[in-house]
């Protein structure tokens, strides 16, 4: 029995005592009764609060209250049990039986178990990175990568149609400089001023005269737009194939340069800077015109077009937003970086400003920042880029699945020091290996009973699954699916990996518990418990590779 299923049970009971005139609930019957998983068995496999909520509006003290929601609970199939605790707590112990009907549930739903219908396909975009196209991506945006997409995924599972959104930032004069440093590379010209170093350039430099013969013979003007185009299309493409590479899809890449293209009917600048002057948000002052986000909370106007007739940046952030709600997005999640803490005020203001509820069509979230450490060094530098690390040398270093782990098993505003030892360790100390580890394990299991002619039965006794060890388990599997719904609901997939070491840590007891020993040994024939366990087994697997999934790590089945 999963918390869900017993949530609709207890609503169930609770609707049966009200249509026999046992209590009177002047609010109905709740849709929903939270459910948790007890920390010690011996209060029972889960524990509700319910009575002490309900009591009050039904007139009565919540322990005469909880009674009788129990003694209604204990007469119902797949319940052994029903304690109340302390002040009207009721704590509930399921059946073996029902309990092990988790595993074929879970069996039978496969890559499917642990989606839901939560967000019912809620229409979500959701960006992350933001990166200027003028070089490669390093350890800043490698963050934002994992966490983005995992969210991306947990949103997803939970039913909501998301979009992943790489917004470009391909306006402005950095794209100038980038342009006249390839120049300068490809002519032997010492770098401009502003301009951009490292070995990229000079690789950009012949990669921009490979694909077009002659381009650095063109004069002035003609040459920097020839340069600027051709340069920004080879370096987005490296960025799009080293996100690809680090398993991270995106399905839009948005320019910012489309914003001000003439003939942008919804959600350009034009058109925000008219519909934000009908609804009376914007004035004009000193040569310049502004926002009036002060009515919103922020801290200060902001300006939308400078004194000398110049947009600003906050221009295209305001009409970006407006054109992800002009697609239908009912919701935007926004993944800034450490120095942006004061762009959220900014932007809830700019989001009322247009006349939506920002707390329903708005998140951001701060990331704090990262270090890697070598031999108690931090990593800075970069052979290709100068000055920073990029995404291939992080992934090169240490891998893909122990990058992406390690960075998604922690909330986004908390700084990271991650050593790369440490993360990459063959050893159960370094949680991606111990997490993949354990799906390995049941991998082998599974071919070892394979190998014993033990196949997966259709039809078992769950009521076999009845030690205390399989309980445990059994409640951990169950709980997956509302670890999945919480973390897309809170936008932290960070919640998924660790419930998914909590759950490996729970099946390695189980494996290591003599009573509870998969296949027979020696002579001993296939017993009905064997086939029980084999099916507990399978489930676990299914559990830690779909968990694994949404966080963009593999699950190998041999380690």
């Amino acid at each position: 029995m999963t918390p869900e299923q017993l949530s609709a049970t207890i609503a169930d009971a609770l609707r049966g005592l009200v249509d026999r005139g046992e209590i009177v609930l002047s609010n109905g019957v709740p849709t929903e009764v939270k459910v948790d998983r007890t920390k010690q068995r011996e209060h029972g496999d889960y524990a509700t609060n319910v009575a002490l909520q309900l009591a009050k509006g039904a007139g009565m003290n919540p322990r005469d209250f909880a009674a009788k929601l129990a003694d209604a609970l204990s007469a119902l199939e797949g319940i052994d049990k029903v304690d109340v605790a302390g002040p009207g707590f009721i704590n509930v112990f399921v059946s073996a039986g029902a309990q092990g009907a988790v595993a074929a549930a879970i069996v039978a739903a496969g890559d499917a178990y642990g989606t839901s219908n939560a967000l019912g396909g809620k229409k979500i975009n959701v960006e992350f990175i933001s990166a200027n196209p003028t070089g490669p991506l390093h350890l800043g945006h490698t963050r934002w990568a994992v966490l983005g997409d995992a969210i991306g995924r947990v949103l997803s599972a939970a039913g909501a149609d998301v979009t992943r959104e790489f917004y470009i930032n391909d306006r402005g004069v950095q794209m100038n400089h980038f342009a006249n440093s390839i120049i300068a590379s490809a002519l032997g010209l010492p770098k401009p001023e502003d301009g951009y170093a490292g070995g990229y350039i000079d690789d950009l430099a012949k990669a921009v005269e490979a694909a077009h013969p002659g381009i650095f013979q063109l004069e002035g003007d003609d040459r920097l737009a020839a340069v600027r185009k051709v340069g920004y299309a080879i370096q987005l493409k490296e960025q799009q194939d080293q996100l690809e590479l680090f398993n991270t899809h995106f399905d839009v890449w948005f320019s910012e340069l489309s914003l001000h293209e003439t003939g942008q009917e919804s959600g350009g600048v034009p058109n925000t800077l008219a519909r934000l002057k009908d609804l009376g948000h914007v004035y004009e002052d000193g040569g310049a015109l502004w926002m009036r986000t002060t009515d919103f909370g922020d801290d200060k106007d902001r300006v939308l077009i400078k004194s000398d007739g110049e947009l600003t940046y906050f221009a295209s952030d305001t009409a970006y937003y407006l054109n992800k709600r002009a697609r239908g997005f009912e919701n935007c999640v926004y993944l800034l970086g450490a120095d942006h803490h004061g762009y959220v005020n900014r932007l809830k203001a700019m989001a009322a400003c247009v006349g939506d509820d920002p707390a329903q069509t708005l998140d951001v979230l701060i990331g704090q920042l990262v270090k890697i450490l070598r031999d108690g060094q931090e990593l800075k530098l970069s052979k290709r880029a100068g000055t920073i690390v990029t995404l291939n040398e992080l992934v090169d270093e240490i891998g893909v699945d122990a990058l992406r782990y390690s960075l998604a098993r922690y909330p986004a505003d908390s700084p990271l020091t991650l050593d790369v030892a440490e993360i990459t360790k063959a050893a159960s100390d370094n949680p991606v290996y111990y997490v993949q580890y354990g799906h390995a394990r049941t991998s082998a299991l599974l071919r070892n009973a394979a190998d014993l002619g033990l196949s997966l039965p259709e039809d078992f006794d769950p009521s076999l699954l009845s030690h205390e060890r399989e309980g445990d388990l059994l409640r951990a599997l169950a709980e997956y699916p509302s670890v999945v719904e919480a973390a897309a609901s809170f936008r932290e997939p960070h919640r998924v990996a660790r419930y998914l070491e909590e759950t490996t840590a729970i099946f390695n007891r189980w494996y290591d518990t003599r009573e509870c020993r998969l296949l027979p040994q020696g002579d001993e024939p296939v017993a009905p418990v064997n086939e029980a366990r084999l099916v507990l087994t399978r489930a676990v697997q299914i559990v830690l590779a779909n968990g694994l999934r949404l966080l963009g790590v593999s699950a190998p089945e041999r380690m």
